[in-house]
């Protein structure tokens, strides 16, 4: 599989799913358009699930996400607990820094909505 690599901007996030390494969305996530963003995340992702999906270790490493992104995010997550719940060995890692509120309390919405084992680790500067 091609990788996809997306570099951030002030608006969207880095993105960075390649073979062999742990797949990356960091960053601010703030763009008009998030299907634009998220849709070939989504798509990347479901096929490499599907027809590999070698114990891929997923990383959230976000500073902020408006409702557009949360949406997306929601997404991907659903269709990665499809796979979990088929047995596929998939770490979700969700990193927030130490004392931000939001985004720890959107990756607990996330982990407690959806009954995934997203583990959520703190950053200390």
């Amino acid at each position: 599989m091609e990788p996809l690599i997306i570099e951030p901007t002030a608006m969207t996030p880095e993105i960075h799913l390649e073979l062999g390494k742990p797949f990356l969305i960091a960053g601010r996530s703030i763009p008009e358009s998030a299907q634009d963003i998220f849709l070939p995340v989504i798509s990347w992702v479901r096929e490499y699930l599907e027809h590999d999906g070698k114990s891929p270790i997923f990383e959230f490493r976000l500073e902020y996400v408006n409702s557009g992104s949360s949406k997306y995010l929601l997404e991907l997550l659903r269709i990665i607990k499809k796979y979990i719940k088929e047995g596929k060995n998939i770490a979700l890692k969700w990193y927030f820094e130490e004392g931000d509120e939001s985004i720890m309390e959107l990756g607990e919405h996330f982990r407690d909505s959806l009954h995934i084992p997203l583990e959520m680790i703190p950053v200390y500067e």
